[in-house]
């Protein structure tokens, strides 16, 4: 950026600032990004283009970036209509000051915008517990419904990857020294080879339409909790290839964004509502998400890096994107595969112990877990419990777990498994997918069952105290198969959780080192 561009922005950053640019007084605060500034007060936001140009943007002239302010607008008005609200131009007064939508010649474009409640922004409701499991449901719901409705495009599934890769590794390097290590040339040599394996497979999938115009900036910070529904907004607004690429490599930047939050167990539900909304059609793609992930982390660490040198503080996320890489090199490492089937009549906690579970399964996001009840809602299976309509979803639940343990996937299958055939089943799976095995069988008194599936509210299962009653007279025996461990479920799930995790013992440990 020129001398001339500097000061021209700074008289307008100037300006932003003043309460001439909005309609009452109030506190103005200025955040800045690698490529934007944005001015909230009030009930008002207004978001400029920075005047920079990178490999990858350029926003050096205001033409530019006044066509980048209309896209974005166009482009999100559609998913968050209650935020966007048009372009105005920063114009040149009569008297040489500046001014919002005057008469004179334009400066400067800004985008305005209806502000929204701080506890609004996701990482908010991230950091004050209110992204639950039907939050994160509903996260993954929300994208994948987003995604159904965006354009395909025709463009090669490998080829953004492999040019991303080539950017990373310039502008990497010039980073290296500092980030130290080796931790990059440790994650681009993984990349490139995974690229490699998976580019006839990337092709495949763009062929069959899963390349589409997506968001393009799925992380936490570009989504909303409104009303209690999650909202996208902030969508790619400056390239239309980096906008345009497989979907899962867009969720893998919200799964990224969870993971290195520390927010394992939302992740996992997040793609979990995310595959089961797409109905088996993404289940192949898992194969590349190891990869779609890494390079999603990389991406983070050079745009703080970036940020950093754009605002005069370089050096200062060092720190966080070492740990981006170094996060980002670990996707891409290989991981054992485990099966592991939780059963149990209705009201044992099976759902609760494999939520439990899947966090500390291999690597962030962890196992796919698939439930009977909602595997048999969305293939619109009839509400029964006979076991002829069981047998049915079973067969399902675990071909789509074929599915997935093939993409390199491990899954926590979780129903009754009341029949022996179907106990038999996951671990003849198992066995040929050459995967380790692990069944878990929940017990619980009959009073505390019926208390629980007699005070559910908004829960997938349709079972009641009589449907439980039928089940625990359906079976012969107590359930002792080779494979299968008994754990007594009629406690906490914090001691459910324990018993289990104490039995996975070396099985999960190989899970998450691939040892």
């Amino acid at each position: 950026m020129t001398q001339s561009k500097r000061d021209e922005q700074a008289e307008v950053i100037g300006f932003l600032m003043s309460p001439g640019a909005f309609p009452a007084d109030g506190q103005i605060n200025h955040i800045e990004t690698h490529s934007a500034h944005v001015f909230l007060c009030g009930e008002v936001a207004l978001k400029i283009k920075r005047a920079v140009r990178y490999d990858y943007l350029d926003q050096s002239t205001p033409e530019l970036r006044q066509a980048l302010v209309q896209r974005e607008l166009d482009l999100n008005r559609s998913i968050a209509p209650m935020i966007y609200r048009d372009v105005v131009p920063i114009t040149r007064a009569p008297g040489g000051g500046l001014e919002l939508s005057g008469s004179g010649p334009p400066v400067e474009w800004a985008l305005r915008m209806h502000r929204f409640a701080a506890d609004c922004e996701m990482p908010e409701v991230a950091a004050s517990g209110r992204l639950t499991d039907a939050v994160a449901e509903a996260l993954g719901g929300a994208v994948q419904g987003f995604h159904a409705a965006c354009p395909r495009r025709s463009d090669p599934g490998d080829a953004l990857i492999r040019d991303i890769l080539d950017e990373l590794g310039r502008v990497l390097a010039e980073f290296d020294t500092q980030i130290g290590s080796g931790v990059v040339d440790v994650f681009l040599g993984r990349a490139r080879k995974q690229l490699a394996d998976l580019a006839q497979h990337l092709r495949d999938r763009a062929a069959n339409g899963h390349v589409r115009r997506v968001h393009g900036d799925l992380h936490l910070r570009n989504l909303l909790l409104i009303e209690g529904q999650p909202v996208l907004f902030d969508a790619l607004e400056f390239d239309e290839r980096l906008a345009t690429c497989d979907v899962l490599y867009d969720l893998a930047f919200l799964l990224m964004d969870l993971c290195h939050r520390d927010l394992g167990r939302q992740a996992n539900a997040a793609m979990t509502a995310y595959l089961l909304a797409a109905a088996r059609a993404e289940d192949a793609g898992l194969s590349a998400l190891p990869l779609f992930m890494a390079v999603r982390g990389a991406i983070r660490a050079m745009v703080l890096l970036q940020t950093d040198l754009a605002t005069g503080h370089s050096g200062e996320s060092l720190p966080e994107a070492r740990r981006y890489l170094t996060e980002a090199a670990r996707y891409l490492q290989p991981k054992a595969l485990v099966l592991i089937a939780v059963g149990g009549v209705s009201g044992t906690g099976k759902t609760v112990l494999a939520r439990d579970l899947a966090k500390d399964i291999g690597a962030c996001p962890g196992p796919v877990h698939l439930r009977t009840d909602t595997e048999r809602k969305a293939e619109a299976h009839p509400v029964s419990y006979a076991p002829a309509a069981r047998s049915a979803v079973y067969a399902h639940m675990l071909a789509r777990a074929a599915n997935i343990l093939a993409a390199g996937r491990s899954v926590i299958l979780d129903g009754t498994f009341l029949d022996l055939a179907q106990r038999r089943a996951a671990q003849g799976l198992a066995l040929r997918q050459g995967v380790a095995f692990r069944g878990f069988w929940l017990t619980a008194p009959l009073p505390v069952l019926t208390k629980r599936v007699t005070s559910r509210q908004g829960d997938a299962s349709d079972a009641d105290a009589a449907v439980v009653a039928a089940q625990i007279a359906s079976l012969d025996a107590p359930v002792s198969d080779p494979g299968w461990e008994t754990i007594d479920a009629g406690g906490s799930p914090d001691a459910t959780r324990a018993a289990a995790s104490a039995a996975l013992g070396s099985l999960v440990k190989g899970a998450s080192s691939g040892g």
